[in-house]
């Protein structure tokens, strides 16, 4: 998936298109990201003891991966990603991969 928790996104499709949020969690078996503050639905709840009282809550609904972008965080700017991989090792003996930006070109550290 191109985008992990933590990650700044630009949101570009559906009723929230052009804001911009930070990713909360991602399902990438579903292809879905729920974004902080972004695709607001209401939910009724009844009361479920003491610790939990009946009302309408508010919550973030997860979106499709497609419509979010990645902001990188070199040039500020919602950009598409690619993966290569670096000479050193990681934990495993592996070369590491990484996500890197195609417009600048500069490579983009997990959060």
């Amino acid at each position: 998936m191109h985008v992990k928790t933590g990650d700044e996104v630009l949101i570009i499709a559906g009723k929230d298109r052009g804001k911009r949020g930070k990713v909360n969690s991602v399902d990438p078996n579903a292809g879905r990201v729920v974004v902080e503050g972004i695709n607001i639905i209401k939910r009724h709840t009844k009361a479920r003891g003491i610790g939990k009282p009946a009302g309408i809550i508010e919550r973030a609904a997860p979106l499709s991966a497609s419509n979010v972008m990645l902001i990188c965080p070199h040039c500020g700017r919602a950009v598409r990603t690619g993966a290569r991989f670096l000479d050193e090792l990681d934990s495993r003996g592996r070369q590491r991969k990484v996500r890197y930006c195609k417009v600048c070109d500069a490579s983009i550290e997990s959060a």
